[in-house]
């Protein structure tokens, strides 16, 4: 399973990525949890608020920070 945040790289971006490694780590999977950074990256996927949350290349959120548990309910499904 891939896991990408979406964002620039502000607070709430970092926020994002931490609580998505937490979900990650809670749930004991196999999957990688990378930033995106670069703004014709996000562009491609069509994200026009940060942060966003993409599993497997699948936009799930965007425009907020979600806990750990609301990522668990994501990764779960």
């Amino acid at each position: 399973m891939k896991i990408q945040v979406l964002g620039t790289g502000c607070a709430k971006c970092k926020a994002l990525t931490a609580n998505a490694e937490r979900a990650v780590a809670e749930l004991g999977l196999d999957a990688s949890v990378e930033k995106v950074e670069d703004l014709r990256e996000i562009a491609k996927f069509g994200v026009m608020t940060t942060p966003a949350l993409a599993v497997d290349g699948e936009v799930r959120s965007a425009g907020k920070v979600l806990s750990p548990e609301a990522v668990k309910a994501l990764l779960v499904r």
